[in-house]
């Protein structure tokens, strides 16, 4: 497979849809996002600064990697760019991929959007790339994005306790899994 410049990923939802993220999404409001302590709690980035010119680089670096889809989710109404949405790192060997989402436009969260990007991932990671295991993980903390991958048939594999830092405290990570045969592709 080679890198994601030579294909052009747009998958179409109900609501929303997805597509490669582009250097031109790496905006002020972006930023703004990555530097938004509440958009990012639970994001490892946050414990560094992001610049524009830093968010930038690391969009060109998964851009290049053919082992990471990097996905802009987009409301088809008003081709707003609401987040983004990752399939990888890639395992070709073995089949298998982490997901990672982050919804960044404040207004648009818990109105199902993550949930179905979630869907739209997980439909083209089995139905085209032929995966057979994807995997996620979020902290115990953040029950929004357990709940969406849950909905998708996720289902929990294991937890680490006390993992990762948070609020000042330490919490747990949950470990979630869904196989390729255990789920009916939905539309």
């Amino acid at each position: 497979m080679g890198s994601t410049n030579e294909f052009s990923y747009f998958i179409e939802g109900k609501t929303i849809y997805l597509r490669e993220v582009r250097l031109s999404d790496v905006n002020e409001e972006y930023y703004r996002w990555m530097n938004d302590p509440e958009i990012t709690r639970y994001l490892e980035s946050r414990f560094h600064p992001n610049s524009l010119e830093g968010l930038r680089e690391y969009v060109s670096e998964r851009l290049r990697d053919q082992n990471n889809i990097f996905l802009a989710v987009i409301l088809k109404n008003g081709d707003r760019h609401i987040g983004n949405i990752k399939l990888g790192p890639i395992n070709w060997i073995h089949r298998l991929a982490d997901v990672a989402l982050l919804i960044g436009a404040k207004d648009c969260w818990g109105k199902g959007y993550g949930t179905e990007a979630i869907r739209l991932v997980v439909n083209f990671a089995f139905q085209k790339l032929n995966l057979h295991k994807l995997t996620a993980g979020h902290y115990s903390t953040n029950a929004g994005s357990g709940k969406a991958y849950a909905r998708n048939g996720f289902v929990v594999e294991g937890t680490r306790r006390k993992h990762r830092f948070c609020d000042g405290v330490y919490v747990d990570t949950v470990l979630m899994g869904l196989l390729s045969e255990d789920i009916k592709i939905v539309k």
